[in-house]
C-alpha cells in the first residue's frame, strides 16, 4: 500500500484509473477505512475518465494513528455538546482537512473533485471553505453542516455507535456487521457476507477504536459550518438516503438548501450505507457534476 507523508503524518492511500486524468479524491467517513469505497465502485468512476484516489484518514487503517493524544471522555463532550457549551477536541475536521490537501500536494496534484461520505462530507465540506482553489467540484453523501438544530440520529444507530467494540478479533467483526444491520439501507438487500468481508479486511488493516472515538469527538468539537457555507462558491451536490437513522435526510436538505446553487440526489430506501444498487445514480450525478465543473 503505497503512502506519502502528508500535514506531517502518514497518509495510506491507492488509486485507480489513468494518473493523467482529471482526480477525484474521495474521503471515507467514521472509523471507516478507505476499502468502503468499494473496489468496483472506484473502478466505475474511473472507467468515466477519472484518476479516483481513496485515503485512509488520520487515526484509521494504514495511516498514522494519533495514540500519544489520549482517549478523549466521548461521554462528557456529547453532555457539552447537548447543552451547547464549547469543547476541545485532540484535533478538529480542519486538521483532517488539512490531510487531504496535503495528500494532494504529496501528489502534485492543484485541484480535485471531492466526494465525502458522512465524516468524508464533513471533512470535504471543510475542505472547500479552507482551500476553494483545491475543490474543482464537492460531492457530499450522507453528511452534515453540523447544525445543531438538526434532527438527532435515531436511538438504536447512536447506540450502536457508541457501544465499546468487543477486545476479540472475531466479537470485532461481528460487531462491524451488526452496525451495518442497524444502520444500513432498509430499501435494499444486506449483503451479509460482503459486509462481513469488508469487516474482516478492515480489522486485519488496522483496527483502532480509540481513533475513531478521537475522530467523533473531531466532529463534535468542530460545530457548525452553516455560515460559512452560506457563502460557498463549489459546484456541489448532496446525495442522501431518506431511510438514514444516523445521519437523518434532514441533515441532507440543510446541505443542499445551506451552500448555494447545490443540487440533491435523494434516495429511497436509502440507509447510512451505501448499498451496491445506489452506486449507479450516485455515479451518474457525481461524474455530471464533474463534467459540469470542468466544462
Amino acid at each position: 500500500m503505497p503512502s506519502v507523508t502528508s500535514n506531517g503524518i502518514r497518509i495510506a492511500y491507492d488509486e485507480f484509473g489513468d494518473p493523467r486524468a482529471t482526480p477525484m479524491l474521495l474521503i471515507m467517513g467514521l472509523g471507516a477505512q478507505m476499502i468502503l469505497w468499494h473496489d468496483e465502485f472506484c473502478a466505475d468512476l474511473a472507467q468515466r475518465g477519472y484518476r479516483v484516489i481513496r485515503f485512509d484518514n488520520r487515526d484509521v487503517g494504514q495511516s498514522s494513528w494519533m495514540d500519544d493524544l489520549g482517549m478523549p471522555n466521548v461521554l462528557g463532550i456529547l453532555t457539552s455538546v447537548a447543552t451547547r457549551q464549547p469543547v476541545t477536541a485532540p484535533y478538529l475536521l480542519k486538521d483532517m482537512a488539512a490531510d487531504a490537501a496535503g495528500l494532494l500536494d504529496a501528489l502534485d496534484i492543484a485541484s480535485a473533485h471531492i466526494v465525502g461520505a458522512s465524516m468524508g462530507g464533513m471533512i470535504a465540506q471543510t475542505l472547500a471553505l479552507d482551500a476553494p482553489t483545491r475543490v474543482r467540484s464537492l460531492t457530499s453523501i450522507m453528511s452534515s453542516t453540523g447544525n445543531p438544530d438538526l434532527p438527532q440520529p435515531r436511538p438504536e444507530a447512536m447506540a450502536v455507535l457508541l457501544t465499546p467494540p468487543p477486545p476479540d478479533r472475531d466479537g470485532a467483526i461481528e460487531r462491524g456487521v451488526t452496525v451495518f444491520r442497524i444502520i444500513g439501507s432498509p430499501g435494499f438487500p444486506f449483503e451479509e457476507d460482503e459486509v462481513r468481508r469488508l469487516a474482516t479486511l478492515a480489522y486485519d488493516r488496522g483496527f483502532n477504536p480509540t481513533g475513531t472515538a478521537r475522530q467523533l469527538v473531531a466532529i463534535l468539537a468542530s460545530g457548525s459550518r452553516v455560515e460559512r457555507l452560506r457563502g460557498l462558491r463549489v459546484p456541489t451536490l448532496v446525495i442522501h438516503g431518506k431511510d438514514d437513522p444516523l445521519v437523518p435526510f434532514e441533515a441532507g436538505e440543510d446541505t443542499a438548501r445551506t451552500i448555494p446553487g447545490a443540487t440533491m440526489l435523494a434516495i429511497e430506501g436509502m440507509g447510512h450505507d451505501m448499498p451496491r444498487p445506489t452506486w449507479a445514480p450516485m455515479i451518474d450525478a457525481i461524474c455530471a457534476l464533474a463534467a459540469r465543473a470542468d466544462a
